[in-house]
């Protein structure tokens, strides 16, 4: 790990403290800040919070947001929920499947029932989506 990234690391731990209900919140920021949860800064962590390795190691292994390497694409997150399907996604599923610059991943539930079908991409959510606005979200993403 380079010196600068571990400085933003180490700034990142020590901002958030030793609580434990700053698990959650850190690795985020984490992952924010390099695109991923690098093994480095497992045993930072682990050190910071008193807590094991493994502890920390179980907690990314188990939520499928944290990625232990950087993406080979940008992510899209394409809602397939219940209301989402009765909105019309599998309609526009395909427009975004067929994109081999990015890679779809399935989540259900963005929490835009109302307005779906629902994307999202980094931190940005996308509603109301229909073949239009799907196609301009994968110029955006792919940009």
């Amino acid at each position: 790990m380079k010196i600068v990234e571990s400085e933003q690391l180490s700034h990142i731990i020590e901002r958030r403290g030793s609580e434990r209900h700053e698990l959650l919140p850190m690795l985020h920021d984490i992952q924010r800040a390099f695109g991923h949860v690098p093994a480095a800064a497992v045993g930072l962590i682990a050190e910071a919070m008193n807590l094991s390795r493994a502890d920390v190691h179980g907690v990314v292994s188990f939520y499928h947001d944290f990625l232990t390497s950087p993406p080979d694409r940008p992510i899209v997150k394409l809602c397939r929920a219940e209301a989402c399907q009765a909105r019309g996604v599998e309609k526009i599923a395909p427009i975004f499947e067929a994109e081999d610059k990015v890679k779809t991943v399935p989540v259900y539930c963005l929490g835009l029932c109302a307005s779906g079908p629902a994307a999202m991409f980094g931190d940005e959510v996308f509603a109301r989506l229909d073949g239009d606005a799907a196609r301009r979200l994968l110029r955006l993403a792919t940009a």
